[in-house]
C-alpha cells in the first residue's frame, strides 16, 4: 500500500472495494469526495438533484433505467418502447439550472474526446 501511495496510485486493496477508475490517486480521491458529497446530499433530502452528476454514480445505468420507468408510467407507455435520448444544453455550470426537467433528468459529467462542443449550436 505504501509503495502505491508513494507512486501516487490507488492501492490495490482500495480498488477491490471501490469503483473502477484509471485516475491517479489525487484525482481519484477528489472524485471520491465529490461522489460522497452528492450521495450524502441526495440521501439527506430524498429528492433527486436538479442536475445529477451521472458519472459520479456507481451504477449510472440503473439511474437511467429508473428515469425511463418513471417516464413510462407517467405517460402510460410500455417500458419496452422507451429509449434514452440526450439533448445537450448550453449551460456550462450545473448551478445555472434551477428547475428540474419536465420529463427525464438533467445530468452532467460527460466527456467528449476528439471533438469540442460549440455553445449555441443546439437551437437555444
Amino acid at each position: 500500500m505504501s509503495f502505491a501511495l508513494t507512486l501516487g496510485r490507488v492501492p490495490g486493496s482500495w480498488t477491490k472495494v471501490a469503483y473502477f477508475s484509471k485516475k491517479n490517486l489525487l484525482v481519484w480521491l477528489e472524485d471520491l469526495i465529490i461522489r460522497c458529497a452528492q450521495l450524502e446530499a441526495w440521501s439527506d433530502e430524498f429528492v433527486t438533484p436538479t442536475v445529477l452528476w451521472l458519472s459520479g454514480l456507481f451504477n449510472p445505468m440503473s439511474f437511467l433505467t429508473a428515469i425511463m420507468q418513471i417516464t413510462a408510467r407517467a405517460s402510460g407507455l410500455p417500458l419496452d418502447d422507451m429509449c434514452l435520448r440526450s439533448d445537450v444544453r448550453n449551460e456550462l455550470d450545473p448551478e445555472e439550472i434551477t428547475e428540474a426537467a419536465e420529463t427525464g433528468a438533467y445530468c452532467n459529467g460527460f466527456s467528449l474526446e476528439g471533438a469540442g462542443w460549440e455553445p449555441g449550436r443546439n437551437g437555444e
